[in-house]
């Protein structure tokens, strides 16, 4: 692996230093999630990428072609999704917020504003875009508007002077926001499509800037190029931007390099395990994703950020409760398991629930028996998501259960789970995977229920009670417990599957709680000891399955052997 990553340095920088000097070298992160630190939380961890190989790799490129020759870029959803995020965020919202020391040390030149920068909440990203802007590094997304004036809420663009080259970054925010967010998080703006809104802007600002080179840098996924995901819109503006050189896209994880009539449309991943890299130099515009050495960070950087490292492992080692078994979220592909238990019992203890809807948030994660930690609540629930409780007739509850299921069953014969063999961007392999998001496969609690993978679409879920054996009636108002991203139109199970669009979803809202971890970690603290019998009370949660159960069930232990 290091000569491998020596090697792909070596290649960048002869690019860059082989041809007329000097050369710009463009190196962009995204989706980092809060990967800040690299070495684990917990006793017994793993050593993973994190801002740190970043830096190392960084500074490699710095001093081969020099400090005002590279311009470092990052595309959104950096505030959340691992412990250090949460702790700076909530936890001590007094100190100075952590991001912008790191990304002045790092020497950010800019960065953009992803969805889950926003979720953190108003208190939260006004902290940090203050304090970035205190340290000179420009926080864009230029289509995230005021209602107020319609002026935008983050800057649009800015001009660097590198390499001996005028350069406009000009940045965009996901424009989906609320799809997925309730109001609270984003309150006083509005959000405008990334197309056609960069090509208006980019036709108003290039006149007047008269730039050398122009970057537009996006928290918007890949996409397929359609003009019908509005949350991916990366191949949609490389089919059509004029005046750009180069595209840097975010928010699917995917490492991506794609060129279309000169213009480069770049993403460099996830979590640090790659960045970005493009290269203008005398012969043209080059770009390639490089994977990250995880056993190459920088040391000073460790060393610099250490004592905030020690605050987040003590805050995320202290005791939480106790586990009599393990739990791990893949069993719940295969049906209910105590991973899932455990979150719909703790969503059917609010007063206002009937039902409970939930999905497995971590891909593949294993809390283990024994004493439990502040660490394990981001394995059963990584995300600042809130409880939210709304109206449903049983026939939506039914309807919506039929769309999740879709998403999660294949509809042939060779397989019961929809999964498909297809190349990993990251490591030009193929490999078994689902075809949907797992974060979608939505089961529920408080009602007994089948579901019957020999039947087609919209015949498969069958409801037979309510968890305490009383009838359930599609025409009765249940109340239902759901996750605020689900509330709010996130994987499109209300709106395709119940056929509830975001207005009509308010006027069902009746309850709003917590963040659902804070929940879990109350449930935990309040029962000293989870065990199957605490977390399995079929009276409460209710109970469902996959039938006919021999034949789905050996074949689903099949399909998930492929997968995992």
């Amino acid at each position: 692996m290091k000569r491998l990553f020596a090697l792909l340095t070596a290649f960048f920088l002869c690019i860059g230093l082989s041809a007329q000097q000097p050369s710009l070298h463009i190196i962009t992160t995204g989706d980092v999630h809060g990967s800040w630190f690299d070495k684990p939380y917990v006793d017994g961890g793993k050593l993973k990428t994190s801002l740190m190989s970043v830096k190392h790799y960084v500074d490699s490129v710095r001093n081969a072609a020099g400090s005002d020759n590279v311009l470092l870029l990052d595309a959104g959803d950096c505030l959340q999704g691992d412990n250090a995020p949460y702790y700076f965020n909530y936890v001590v919202p007094g100190e100075p917020h952590l991001f912008p020391r790191i990304a002045s040390y790092m020497g950010y030149d800019a960065i953009v504003v992803g969805n889950h920068d926003i979720e953190t909440g108003h208190e939260v990203y006004d902290k940090v875009f203050s304090e970035l802007g205190e340290k000179g590094i420009p926080w864009l997304a230029g289509n995230y508007i005021r209602d107020a004036d319609g002026t935008p809420y983050f800057p649009l663009y800015h001009v660097f002077h590198k390499a001996g080259k005028k350069i406009l970054v000009m940045g965009f925010g996901n424009p989906n926001i609320k799809s997925w967010l309730s109001e609270h998080a984003w309150k006083g703006m509005h959000f405008e499509s990334i197309v056609p809104f960069a090509q208006e802007c980019l036709d108003r600002v290039l006149p007047l800037e008269k730039p050398d080179f122009t970057i537009v840098i996006m928290h918007s996924g890949t996409g397929d190029g359609d003009g019908k995901s509005l949350e991916s819109q990366g191949l949609d503006l490389l089919a059509s931007v004029r005046g750009a050189d180069l595209l840097v896209s975010g928010h699917d994880h995917i490492p991506t390099v794609v060129s279309r009539d000169g213009v480069i449309l770049m993403d460099g991943g996830a979590r640090a395990g790659y960045v970005g890299h493009a290269v203008l130099d005398g012969s043209g515009l080059h770009a390639e994703t490089v994977r990250l050495d995880k056993k190459l960070a920088d040391e000073a950087m460790e060393e610099k950020f250490r004592k905030e490292f020690d605050a987040v492992r003590e805050f995320t080692n202290h005791n939480v409760g106790e586990l009599s078994v393990p739990l791990y979220t893949r069993d719940a592909y295969a049906g209910m398991c105590d991973y899932l238990n455990l979150i719909h019992t703790v969503q059917l203890s609010v007063p206002e629930a009937d039902i409970s809807f939930a999905a497995p948030l971590t891909f593949n994660g294993t809390v283990r028996e024994g004493t439990v930690v502040y660490n394990d609540m981001f394995t059963i629930y990584p995300f600042e998501n809130q409880l939210f409780v709304i109206r449903m007739t049983g026939d939506e509850i039914r309807r919506y259960l039929e769309y999740s299921y879709y998403t999660w069953i294949n509809p042939g014969r060779e397989h019961v789970l929809r999964i498909e063999k297809k190349a990993d961007a990251r490591t030009s392999s193929e490999k078994w995977s689902f075809s949907g998001r797992t974060y979608n496969f939505d089961s529920a609690g408080g009602i007994r229920y089948t579901v019957d993978v020999r039947k087609p679409v919209g015949k498969r879920v069958r409801i037979i009670s309510m968890a305490d054996g009383s009838d359930f009636n599609p025409d009765t108002l249940y109340n239902v417990a759901l996750t605020s991203y689900r509330a709010n139109g996130g994987g499109e199970l209300l709106a395709k599957g119940a056929g509830i669009d975001n207005e009509e979803m308010q006027k069902r809202l009746i309850a709003v709680y917590p963040a659902i971890r804070d929940l879990v970690y109350d449930y935990f603290r309040k029962h000293s000891t989870i065990t199957p019998q605490l977390i399995g009370n079929t009276g409460l949660i209710g109970e469902w399955k996959f039938i006919p159960s021999d034949k789905s069930g050996r074949m689903i232990r099949d399909d998930l052997e492929l997968v995992f």
